[in-house]
């Protein structure tokens, strides 16, 4: 019995030591942490950043503009009636530069027409909401094109990382398993990064254009109950 104990006592440190000692153990495995995987992405990890900082500027941007934009005042077409139909049409057009917001100045440029035939004041209110509509969706563009390059750029880290792996071996002129899990691994973060930013600007985008198609109904909805008090006198 003391033979077995003491045969026990002398392995157990040396089991003990060599998974310590282990390079690729599975306490090193754990603890990876997505800084890390960035650093072994490589250089085309920068571009990236670019992008998705970029993408996350344009939807904050894009967004406080159109949440501006489109803050309710159920009060304002009420207002705008009243106004017209006492014939104060110039207050109605201080009222709509002091809302200043996309509905308030395509008004204002319906209300500038007021005498002239209907036809004239609604090609008015069609040509500020066309601009109206263009100030809502500036830089969306930008966000839609960052949705479509960042997954380019990460395969083409990939693809040069593939390369550099096949170059090494070719050095090495030996084939190990770990040279190309190892490499390879590493260089499969780009493509994982550069969908996970094309997903966000992506989703982003379409956000955006939700929020600007509903300001837009609001737009149109709005001209056409004015163009409705324009015509009610003559009915």
């Amino acid at each position: 019995m003391i033979n077995y104990l003491s045969i026990l006592l002398e392995t157990t440190p040396v089991v003990t030591d060599s998974l310590a000692n282990k390079p690729n153990g599975i306490g090193d495995a754990n603890s990876l942490s997505i800084l890390d995987l960035v650093v072994k992405g490589g250089p085309i990890m920068l571009p990236l950043l670019i992008l998705f900082l970029g993408a996350l500027y344009l939807f904050i941007e894009r967004y406080l503009n159109i949440r501006r934009a489109s803050r309710p005042d159920k009060t304002f077409m009420n207002q705008i009636q009243t106004l017209v139909e006492s014939g104060r049409v110039e207050d109605a057009r201080m009222l709509c530069k002091e809302k200043d917001t996309p509905t308030s100045r395509v008004l204002e440029k319906g209300l500038r027409k007021l005498g002239r035939p209907i036809d004239d004041i609604e090609k008015a209110l069609e040509s500020a909401g066309k601009l109206e509509v263009y100030k809502l969706e500036n830089n969306l563009t930008i966000l839609s094109s960052i949705a479509a390059i960042a997954p380019m750029f990460g395969f083409v880290g990939t693809i040069y990382g593939v390369i550099i792996i096949f170059h090494d071996i070719q050095a090495a002129n030996n084939i190990e398993i770990g040279i190309v899990a190892g490499g390879l691994y590493k260089k499969m973060i780009t493509s994982a990064s550069g969908l996970i930013v094309g997903i966000i600007a992506y989703i982003f985008y379409h956000y955006l254009l939700l929020k600007i198609d509903k300001e837009i109904y609001k737009m149109e909805a709005n001209a056409i109950e004015f163009l409705d008090l324009l015509q009610e006198p003559t009915e």
